[in-house]
C-alpha cells in the first residue's frame, strides 16, 4: 500500500467539472468563469445557476430561480418554534445545523433521491439557509421574523430579513460579491464532507448537514470570527501592529493568513479588500480598514505569508451590520450553493468514497491474555 499523506494534502480523490483551482498562479473558477470574471459581472443567483447547472442562465431562467427562492424562504412551522425555543446562548452553527437537519422531516421528497428530486431540494435549501439564520437571529433579540420581499435579491432578502433595513445598492453589490466569492471551493473540508455522505447514496439533507458539521470546525470555517475580533481588540493601527509581533514571537498564528492550496495571494481577497475599503468609508470603520492593512502588511513581512478569504472578509461583514457570531454561518449560506452542486454531481456519477488508511498500530498476531493476568 502506498505511504499516506497527511491530511489527503495534494491527493486527487474525485473528478468534477465545477471548481478549478490554480494554487500557484492564484487561479479559481467557476466552470472555466474566472473569479474575477464572476465578480465584476455577475450576481449570485447566476452564480448559483452557472454551479448547478454548468452554464449561465437565460434570462428567463434567471427570473425563474429568483422568484423561486423567495418562494420557498419560509419555514416549516415546526422549524420556527425551535428556533424560537433555543436555549440562551445557543451557538449559531449548533443551530443552523440542527434546522438544516429537520427541514427533511417536513419535505414531502425527504426520501427521493432522484436528480429531479434532489434539483427541488437544492432550491429548498439554497432560500431556506438565508431564513434560518436571519430568523434565528431576530428570535433570540426579541425582535419579529420579517418575511423575504419579493421585489428584491437573494442578497439584499439576507439584509433586510437580518437588519429589517433594505440595503442601498452599494451594500447589496457588496454582499452580492462576498456571496460570489464564498460559493464554491474545490473539495475543501466540508464540500468533501458533503460529498462522501452523498456517495453513500443518503439524502442532500443528510449530506449538507455533513458539511455544515465540517463548516463548523475552527480550521475551516470561523477564521474570519478571530480576525474582527483582533481588530477590534485593538485600539489603533499601531496598536494591532504591535499584538501581531507579539502574538508571532509567541508562536501564535494570525488569523486569515495562509492558506492550504494557494501559495500566491488568494483572488477572493483581492475583492474583499476593495469592499471593506469602499464599506470602510461609507459606515464609518475607516479604523477597521486601516488596522487590517498594517496587519496584512506586518504579516507578510514578518512571515511571508498572503491574506485569504477570511481576513477582508472580517471587517467587511462588520460594515454590513452582520453579527461577529454569525459570520460563520454566512459562509454557509454562500458555500450551500457549492455544497449541492457538487452533491448533485455526485449523484449524477456515483461510486462510493472509501479511502484506505495507512496502518501504524501493533503487528497482527499479538498474543490473547487473559483478564486476570493482565498487569
Amino acid at each position: 500500500m502506498a505511504s499516506a499523506t497527511a491530511g489527503l494534502e495534494g491527493v486527487v480523490a474525485t473528478s468534477s467539472k465545477i471548481c478549478f483551482i490554480d494554487g500557484n498562479k492564484g487561479i479559481l473558477s467557476y466552470f472555466g468563469y474566472n473569479i474575477h470574471t464572476l465578480a465584476e459581472n455577475a450576481t449570485f443567483e447566476e452564480v448559483i445557476y452557472l454551479l448547478w447547472n454548468g452554464r449561465l442562465p437565460k434570462e428567463g431562467e434567471l427570473a425563474r430561480l429568483r422568484s423561486t427562492l423567495v418562494a420557498n424562504r419560509e419555514l416549516p412551522d415546526a422549524v420556527t418554534a425551535f428556533l424560537k425555543n433555543v436555549p440562551p446562548g445557543g451557538q449559531p452553527m449548533d443551530v443552523l445545523r440542527t434546522a438544516v437537519s429537520m427541514l427533511s422531516l417536513y419535505d414531502p421528497l425527504a426520501a427521493d433521491n432522484s436528480i429531479n428530486a434532489s434539483t427541488e431540494k437544492a432550491v429548498k435549501l439554497m432560500a431556506a439557509v438565508s431564513t434560518i439564520v436571519t430568523s434565528f437571529n431576530r428570535l433570540r433579540n426579541g425582535d419579529p421574523v420579517i418575511p423575504g420581499d419579493p421585489e428584491l435579491g437573494y442578497a439584499a432578502n439576507f439584509l433586510y430579513t437580518l437588519t429589517g433595513k433594505k440595503p442601498d445598492d452599494v451594500m447589496e453589490r457588496v454582499f452580492d460579491l462576498a456571496l460570489i466569492l464564498h460559493a464554491d471551493h474545490e473539495l475543501n473540508a466540508s464540500t468533501f464532507a458533503a460529498r462522501v455522505t452523498a456517495a453513500t447514496l443518503s439524502d442532500i439533507y443528510s449530506a449538507v448537514t455533513s458539511a455544515i458539521g465540517a463548516l463548523k470546525g475552527p480550521l475551516h470555517g470561523g477564521a474570519n470570527e478571530a480576525v474582527i475580533q483582533l481588530l477590534l481588540a485593538t485600539s489603533s493601527p499601531d496598536d494591532a501592529v504591535r499584538r501581531v509581533k507579539q502574538d508571532l514571537g509567541n508562536k501564535v498564528k494570525i488569523p486569515g493568513f495562509g492558506h492550504r492550496v494557494y501559495h500566491v495571494l488568494d483572488p477572493r481577497a483581492i475583492h474583499l479588500k476593495k469592499m471593506s475599503e469602499e464599506l470602510g468609508r461609507r459606515t464609518g470603520h475607516t479604523d477597521l480598514y486601516e488596522k487590517s492593512t498594517r496587519v496584512e502588511q506586518t504579516v507578510s513581512e514578518l512571515k511571508k505569508l498572503n491574506a485569504n478569504v477570511d481576513f477582508y472578509s472580517a471587517s467587511t461583514y462588520y460594515s454590513l451590520g452582520i453579527p461577529v457570531d454569525l459570520f460563520t454561518t454566512v459562509f454557509a449560506v454562500s458555500r450551500m450553493s457549492g455544497w449541492t452542486a457538487h452533491i448533485l454531481e455526485q449523484y449524477r456519477n456515483n461510486r462510493l468514497i472509501r479511502p484506505r488508511a495507512d496502518y501504524t498500530g501493533a503487528e497482527d498476531g499479538q498474543p490473547w491474555v487473559p483478564l486476570e493476568n493482565r498487569s
